[in-house]
């Protein structure tokens, strides 16, 4: 026979259950869901969400490319300078092209390189061909590319997994069977309707752009995987509510690499001041999302460059 004990208004993680006219040879012993300890057994509660998958459903868009270059100037100052401007002329038509497409090129303020190229395309193919156009010019014989970056812009649905998971759950539907598969299939199917302006992005015309690429924390003592959903749930959203008190100031495109790259995502920030990217990361870095469980790779800042004055960064 089974009586509750203490149910703590029915929040607890465990519960403690009398086992009366129970015997047990061994102190302690699992049995159907219930760990035995002598007269007393316990019974692990978990909420419909911990007992289901911890991944949150993500939405993914536009496949992104950034290319960090650095000028080989000797090599490029070496050349007759009617040799230059027919390399100049070319480069401009084929970035212009690119630039109706997607592109735009950025002038990297510091040491890390001199131009950047950011690349938004509908998938990794045509990403590529990018690669390639760009590889057949002249002016590619002229830079070194000191890094890259391969991603594709996403969207957590936090809020959306609780709801859905928690609401089938609740109805008693097995994980993975054909009645969950569709359900989980019309909320991302009607999501990525009403986020389709956020997924498929046009390129900002803000005249600054701050990159950097970004962990969370999975290290012995700080794990963010195994927090549990809920945790996870209420630290994003804490996460995104400094975020949205920039809206109008500053343009953000998250993007996800995990399997494409070396860091997990990317975060791209768009904004006539450079000055609010100080002010945006600094705030974030005091909530606990960031504070506890966030590595951040190098940061690039870039002024926004046409296609058609490349010629005044690399002209002599």
């Amino acid at each position: 026979m089974l009586t509750w004990l203490d149910a703590d208004g029915g929040q607890a993680d465990a519960f403690i259950i009398a086992a009366q006219q129970v015997e047990r040879k061994v102190a302690c012993e699992f049995i159907d869901g219930l760990i035995f300890f002598a007269d007393h057994a316990i019974l692990k509660i978990m909420s419909p969400l911990e007992s289901l998958t911890p991944v949150p459903l993500t939405l993914e868009g536009s496949s992104m490319l950034h290319q960090m270059l650095r000028v080989r100037w000797p090599e490029w100052r070496a050349l007759p300078a009617v040799r230059r401007d027919e390399i100049l002329n070319a480069g401009t038509a084929a970035i212009q092209q690119m630039e109706n497409q997607g592109s735009a090129m950025f002038s990297l303020l510091g040491h890390k390189g001199d131009l950047m190229l950011v690349h938004f395309r509908q998938n990794f193919d045509q990403l590529g061909e990018v690669e390639r156009a760009l590889q057949k010019l002249a002016l590619w014989d002229f830079v070194e590319q000191t890094s890259s970056y391969l991603s594709i812009v996403e969207l957590g649905l936090y809020e959306s997994t609780a709801k859905v998971y928690g609401g089938l759950a609740e109805r008693g539907i097995e994980p993975h069977t054909p009645e969950w598969d569709a359900e989980i299939r019309e909320t991302l199917d009607r999501q990525r309707h009403a986020m389709h302006s956020r997924l498929f992005p046009e390129m900002p015309a803000h005249k600054y752009i701050c990159f950097y690429p970004m962990d969370r924390r999975r290290g012995e003592d700080k794990n963010w995987y195994q927090l549990p959903f809920g945790e996870r749930q209420r630290q994003m959203g804490d996460h995104g509510t400094i975020g949205r008190r920039f809206a109008g100031h500053v343009k953000q495109i998250i993007s996800g690499s995990i399997g494409f790259d070396d860091w997990e995502w990317g975060v791209d920030l768009f904004a006539e001041d450079p000055l609010v990217f100080k002010k945006l990361i600094y705030e974030m870095r005091f909530d606990e999302v960031s504070a506890v469980y966030a590595l951040f790779g190098a940061f690039y800042v870039g002024q926004r460059t046409a296609a058609a004055d490349i010629g005044k960064l690399l002209g002599l």
